[in-house]
Parts: C-alpha cells; sequence; structure tokens
C-alpha cells in the first residue's frame, strides 16, 4: 500500500480547518496558563477566609505573583534561542512544582472542603486552613516522591507479546525498548550509564530506542548519550528520531547514534532471522520531521516496508503512538512508541490523551495491529514524576506455533 502526495494532501485539507482554531487557541495558553498555575493556589491558600496575619498573607501572594511571572521568563531563557541550563533547571521545577500545588489545590480545595462542612468540623476559618495544610502537605510529599522516581534507574517491565504471524524460529526474541531518555538541563550521564548497565542484565536480541534522546544538541548532549554506545544487543540496536530532536538539530543526533554503533531507521528497515524465520524491523522518522523544514526527514511508511516480504510480521517502531493509524492500515504486527510519558505528573495524562490514542501499555487497532507504548526512561523538564514511573521494558515475542 502506497501513501501518494495526492492522498496526503487530501487528508491535509480536510484536517486543515480544525487543526487551524486548535493552533489559535494554543496561542493563548503561554498567556492564560501561569495565570491561572499560579493565582489557584495563592487563592485557596491564602484568601478563601483563613484569615493568615497579614505579613503571612502579602509574603505568599508576593511569591505567588513571582511565581507567575518569573517561572515564564526562566523556561524562555531555558528553552528559547539562548538555552540557559540553569534558567531551565529553575523554570522546569517551578512548572512542576505549581503544578501539583495547582492540582491539589483544587482537588482538596473542593472535596475536602465539601468533607469538613458535611461533618461540621471548626468553623469557616478552620476549615480553610485545615485545606491549606492539607494541600502543602500533598504537595509537599507528592514531589518528594516524584522526584525520587524521576531520577531513578527505571523499573524493568517485563511482558510477553504474542504475534499470529511470528514464526516459531522467532519465539522467545528478546525485544528492549528504551525511550525519552531527555538528556538535558540536568547532568545524568551516571543515570545513563547506570540506564545502559540494566539493559545489559537483560540478554536482548533487539535494543530500541524510540526518540527523544535529550533536549540540546548532540554536541552539547553527548557526554550523557555516550554511555548508550555501550549498550549490548545479540542481533541490533536500532533507533528511530523523535519530536525533540527536531528541536536540536536532528541529523547530529542521528550521525551520533550511529557512531555510537546504533541503526538509525530512517524510514528503512532490517531483518531479524533466526532458526528459518524473519521479522521485519522498520522504523520511520518522526512525524513533527517533515514540517521542520530538515531536507530528506519525514515519516514515510511505505519507503520503510519497501523491499520486504509482506508475508513477513513487522516491528515497527515510531515515536508518537499516533502513528499507529498508519501503521494498521499498512497491516504493522507491532509498534513501538513513547513520546506521552505516561503524562508524568498526574493528571496531566488526560491532556496527552486528547492528542495520543494510547498513554501507556498494549493496546490493539485494526485487525491485527499491537501498539505499545512506553511511559518513558527519563522525564522531560520538571524533575519528578508522579504516578507515572518511568520504565525499560523487555519485550518477549511469542509465536502462536511454538513448541509446548
Amino acid at each position: 500500500m502506497t501513501e501518494t502526495s495526492d492522498t496526503r494532501s487530501a487528508a491535509g485539507a480536510a484536517q486543515e480547518a480544525p487543526q487551524s482554531r486548535l493552533q489559535r487557541l494554543m496561542r493563548y495558553i503561554p498567556l492564560i496558563a501561569p495565570v491561572l498555575l499560579w493565582a489557584v493556589p495563592c487563592w485557596v491558600l491564602l484568601h478563601t477566609g483563613q484569615r493568615w496575619p497579614l505579613p503571612v498573607t502579602l509574603i505568599g501572594t508576593a511569591l505567588s505573583v513571582l511565581g507567575m511571572a518569573g517561572m515564564p521568563l526562566a523556561m524562555v531563557r531555558g528553552h528559547g534561542r539562548r538555552q540557559r541550563d540553569r534558567a531551565a533547571i529553575v523554570g522546569d521545577t517551578l512548572l512542576g512544582c505549581v503544578w501539583v500545588l495547582f492540582t491539589w489545590s483544587v482537588l482538596l480545595g473542593v472535596l475536602l472542603r465539601l468533607a469538613l462542612t458535611v461533618g461540621g468540623v471548626g468553623d469557616g476559618q478552620d476549615r480553610a486552613r485545615i485545606v491549606t495544610w492539607a494541600v502543602l502537605g500533598v504537595a509537599a510529599v507528592l514531589l518528594a516522591g516524584g522526584y525520587a522516581e524521576a531520577r531513578r534507574v527505571p523499573r524493568v517491565r517485563r511482558l510477553d507479546v504474542e504475534l499470529p504471524r511470528l514464526g516459531a524460529g522467532l519465539d522467545g526474541t528478546r525485544v528492549v525498548l528504551i525511550t525519552d531518555t531527555h538528556y538535558g538541563p540536568l547532568d545524568r550521564a551516571r543515570w545513563s550509564a547506570r540506564v545502559c548497565e540494566t539493559v545489559n542484565t537483560l540478554e536482548a536480541d533487539l535494543v530500541c530506542h524510540t526518540g527523544d534522546i535529550a533536549d540540546g544538541t548532540a554536541e552539547r548532549r553527548r557526554a550523557q548519550a555516550v554511555p548508550l554506545g555501550t549498550v549490548q544487543a545479540t542481533r541490533a540496536r536500532v533507533y528511530v528520531t523523535g519530536n525533540h530532536e527536531y528541536y536540536s538539530e536532528a541529523q547530529g543526533w542521528v550521525d551520533l547514534m550511529g557512531e555510537l554503533g546504533w541503526e538509525p531507521l530512517r524510514n528503512r528497515h532490517l531483518l531479524l532471522e533466526r532458526g528459518g524465520d524473519t521479522l521485519v524491523v522498520a522504523g520511520v522518522d518522526d512525524v513533527t520531521a517533515e514540517s521542520s523544514g530538515l531536507a530528506g526527514h519525514r515519516a514515510h511508511l511505505a519507503g520503510a516496508l519497501r523491499g520486504a516480504d509482506p508475508d513477513h510480521p513487522v516491528l515497527l517502531l515510531a515515536h508518537q503512538p499516533k502513528f499507529i493509524d498508519r501503521a494498521a492500515a499498512h497491516g504493522i504486527d507491532l509498534q513501538l512508541s513513547g513520546h506521552t510519558h505516561g503524562g508524568q505528573i498526574w493528571p496531566f495524562h488526560y491532556l496527552v490523551r486528547l492528542d495520543q490514542p494510547a498513554v501507556a501499555g498494549l493496546s490493539s487497532h485494526g485487525a491485527r495491529t499491537l501498539l505499545y507504548t512506553s511511559r518513558g526512561t527519563g522525564f522531560w523538564g520538571p524533575p519528578f514524576r508522579v504516578f507515572a514511573p518511568s520504565e525499560i521494558t523487555l519485550l518477549v515475542l511469542r509465536s502462536p506455533r511454538r513448541s509446548g
């Protein structure tokens, strides 16, 4: 099945109107979000009947206003053209903290206050202060735990995946998936080395990295990425680009991964053969590649499968889960993706779900296509993971024709 330029043009025209409305709405989010994120906790914690001493109210309000102005400024300086790592760390940390504070100010500000009122606990001031201390306590616990979870070496998540077309000779093939390492402002070279050591204990036949290696250019983040060169696999180590590569000179990352011994699958495939059976391992550039303007970069599944025997099962690497529609249309057996981070900080996964068909885990699409979405190995931006633990994934491929 070949995707023609006319087909892509028609699809693009059909989606142009809703996308343009969404894009217009998205323009205002950077202006509105900081105000809401800081104003809501300020109001709930300080100005809803607590009657704190005046200095407490003034200091708390001033800190909220400072955060409202300082967080966007730090993030622009950290992630804009200048890419100041210290500014990025400050801005990202503030974003994670205020997101947790905002979430629990809303939840406990409504639910706990209602429960205290129904239970007849104290007067209005007592209830308001209980809510304040509860929000601060819950936020502190979640942020401390979330920071530890983000900085730890991920746990290994193992699952068996049966592919109906997989030959018996390939039964038991061990595929390790890492993704979204996001090497960035916080130096994680030691963490990177420990992740690679863990991968090497899994005796993988195939190791896959499905993109978003880093935030920053290959030259800038090289020291953190170099341990990837120590990863071991009996057959191959394969890599596809993620959307963040296209913010940071993607070709530099493709070249570095090749230098480290990984096989960049840029709209092409290789064959994994064992016991007389064959598995096609294909990869595509991220769906944002074409709009990046980088010559030769685009997501082209037909090109990735060109020359492959259609009777062989296909394992596809595609950074974003939403590529699954194209994969299912082509009859792909299993797509491996990342991108979502499992939401990273609860309840952000509800927003991720608006853009992606899956947030984490194994799901079925179309007649025979399976999708595995990893929660990611690292983290982006805020150094926290709340109710969305990171993972190194071991998928053991199973054939329905395997011996008992």
